[in-house]
């Protein structure tokens, strides 16, 4: 069962979906329904980032590089990643 609801958008988001909902041939409350569906889909399968992770990252110790300095963003990065993908 569908349930009516009110939203607030900006102009310019109101049109850029009335734009793709005419593109695709459907209404716009479907275009949000899909979108909506899709962004709650999305959401169970995010692994969720924990003050845990970070601190194990942090703690991991010396790496013996001499270049962590330089590219601490990327190796962080990547270890989030890693962490992700289990």
């Amino acid at each position: 069962m569908k349930t009516r609801t009110i939203i607030s958008l900006e102009r310019a988001q109101l049109r850029a979906l009335q734009v793709q909902a005419r593109a695709k041939g459907v209404s716009v409350a479907e275009l949000i329904r899909g979108l909506v569906a899709d962004g709650l889909r999305s959401d169970r399968h995010r692994p969720r980032v924990t003050a845990a992770t970070y601190a194990r990252i942090i703690g991991l110790g010396s790496s013996g590089r001499d270049d962590v300095a330089d590219r601490h963003d990327t190796m962080l990065a990547d270890a989030l990643r890693r962490e992700h993908d289990r």
